[in-house]
């Protein structure tokens, strides 16, 4: 190859790379893109931390008053509930007494 060969397929590269880049944007930005699997995990949200409901008294994100309490939920990557440990047991699938 020569240097106008050479200077060509690194501009076609480049353009290539950057057309894949902003589709991706795109995609992401338009709501094309599968957002990462996540399950409701109950016990395991620090006092106003919760993602929602936290049972009776409160209404939604950030209104817990404890820590890990057993009907408060904080979204996690789905299959890893059951394995968070907190000072009060482990995580629940469903809501604790």
């Amino acid at each position: 190859m020569n240097k106008t060969q050479t200077a060509f397929a690194a501009a076609t590269l480049l353009a290539l790379v950057g057309g894949a880049a902003m589709a991706a944007e795109n995609n992401m930005a338009s709501g094309k893109m599968a957002p990462a699997a996540t399950e409701k995990c109950f016990g395991v949200a620090k006092a106003g931390q919760n993602d929602c409901k936290a049972g009776p008294g409160t209404t939604c994100a950030g209104t817990s008053k404890t820590d890990y309490a057993g009907n408060a939920f904080k979204e996690v990557a789905k299959g890893t509930c059951v394995t968070i440990k907190t000072p009060k047991g482990m995580g629940s699938l469903s809501p604790k007494a």
